[in-house]
């Protein structure tokens, strides 16, 4: 056992045995290096566990302290999509969330988007600014086709967190992850081919499926361990399905991890029937698990699994510098991409590599997985003040988004367009269905405002759904 370990485990057991309780401030960090005999970092180590398993939490400037615990919530009833494959609809309805103008004072509950105001993030623009300035030459040649080099190895550095053994030539950059799914869908299926998806699924997702003019075959999910596997099975045995596209470490719109040993058999079905899997892990890296749960490309014996990420939902958006790891088919989608956008951009490249070398995204990555966990506990208890007492809510172990199922009285298409008037807004149920299910749910974030903003949008969400059940 590490000394961190041992530091972790006593106190621990201290909090589970009552010496410490909820609220209760805990040793300062000099104290425990003078009691363990330890280091510095080791103690830090050791409260940085804890705080991944939820039992505590820093207050700048204070120290660190016993969580409260979560107010429990009743999750989201598993998922039951039609059992057959089907054309991808709701385009435009994604494409009014897409081009959507909201003025400043809009409590913004609406988008995935990550927290981008944190300091943690001042390295990156201080990188981009000097390159900028002193290297802007390197922005105007073309680019090395599979992405620049010292990009590939860092991200092959970060892989291994996940379980993955890759080397830089396994990796082709992309202009973030939207990119790597559409890329990924086109090199391994034709059109008029079966791709199974989670439901609900990332309508991102949604529609590369039917831009590549494939079909989807919905798979029920459950809030808390995702894809069910048994009905995966049934459809694969029903229906000639060419690849599965999941999202199965911090789901988007869900919020689940699915257990390792569940992503282990998933990779064994895709064998089992000979078919790939194209894996998104685009909020992998802000898991709230400690260690950090392992991909399903890690399992990949064969080639079969590729594995699609970026930096858009850890840092921002608007670098848009995502990967793929496709396996055996890496020159299929080096083509793809070569057609689709051909070289990305040089310079966000190398600041984001930068980044990496320099420590910078392993700090901001740790700080923000702390912030979106205060703010997931946050947004649960103003929702079950403010929402009717039958309303289930997920529980995400990772992001910053969370899925609200209402009693199917209620229409959160309808509660979508009543909200903007209270400059509210949310993503309604359907988008994240190839049929327009889930009209009663929507997806709200935990990212963006302050906790006092958000409450305030949800007393407003409230205020709306208590309006539907009187008109």
């Amino acid at each position: 056992m590490k000394l961190y370990d041992k530091v972790a485990k006593g106190l621990r057991e201290n909090i589970h045995n009552g010496l410490f309780v909820a609220g209760d401030k805990l040793p300062s960090i000099r104290q425990l290096v003078t009691e363990h005999c330890v280091s510095i970092s080791t103690v830090q180590q050791a409260y940085h566990q804890l705080e991944m398993e939820n039992l505590i939490e820093a207050r700048p400037k204070s120290g660190y302290f016993v969580a409260y615990k979560p107010i429990a919530a009743t999750l989201p009833v598993t998922s039951r999509p039609a059992q057959r494959p089907i054309e991808v609809s709701q385009w435009q309805q994604v494409l009014e969330v897409l081009l959507a103008k909201e003025n400043v004072s809009t409590v913004q509950l609406q988008h995935a988007m990550p927290n981008m105001t944190v300091p943690s993030l001042a390295p990156l623009l201080k990188k981009m600014t000097s390159l900028m300035r002193h290297q802007a030459s390197l922005s105007l040649p073309y680019g090395n086709i599979e992405g620049s080099l010292v990009l590939r190895e860092q991200i092959a550095k970060l892989a291994a967190h996940s379980g993955c053994v890759l080397h830089p030539d396994d990796l082709v950059i992309t202009s973030g992850c939207q990119e790597g799914l559409s890329v990924c869908l086109r090199s391994v299926t034709e059109p008029g081919d079966v791709v199974a998806v989670e439901s609900p699924s990332f309508y991102g997702s949604m529609q590369a499926i039917k831009t590549a003019n494939l079909k989807a075959i919905e798979i029920p999910t459950n809030a808390e361990n995702g894809l069910s596997l048994e009905a995966l099975e049934l459809a694969l045995e029903q229906w000639p399905i060419k690849s599965i596209l999941v999202t199965p470490t911090c789901n988007n719109p869900m919020g689940y991890s699915m257990p390792e040993a569940a992503k282990k058999r998933l990779y064994q079905l895709a064998q089992s029937y000979d078919i790939t899997i194209i894996e998104d892990d685009i909020y992998g890296d802000i898991s709230y698990q400690s260690p950090r749960p392992k991909s399903i490309k890690s399992f990949d014996e064969d080639g079969r699994v590729l594995l699609c990420s970026s930096f858009s939902k850890t840092v921002a958006p608007g670098i848009r510098v995502g990967w793929i790891a496709p396996g055996r088919y890496r020159d299929k989608v080096t083509h793809v991409k070569y057609v689709s956008s051909s070289m990305c951009p040089t310079l966000p490249q190398l600041a984001i590599a930068d980044f990496i070398k320099s420590g910078g995204y392993e700090r901001h990555t740790r700080k923000v997985r702390l912030l979106y966990k205060q703010g997931r506990d946050h947004l649960i208890k103003c929702i079950k003040q403010h929402f009717p007492s039958d309303t289930r809510i997920s529980f995400p172990k990772g992001g910053y988004i969370l899925w609200v199922e209402l009693n199917k009285r209620y229409d959160a298409v309808k509660l979508s367009t009543q909200c903007k008037q209270g400059n509210v807004s949310i993503a309604p149920g359907i988008l994240f269905s190839a049929t327009g299910k889930y009209r009663h749910c929507m997806r709200l974030n935990f990212s963006e405002k302050t906790e006092i903003e958000r409450e305030q949008g949800i007393q407003q969400l409230g205020f709306y759904i208590a309006k539907q059940e009187q008109d």
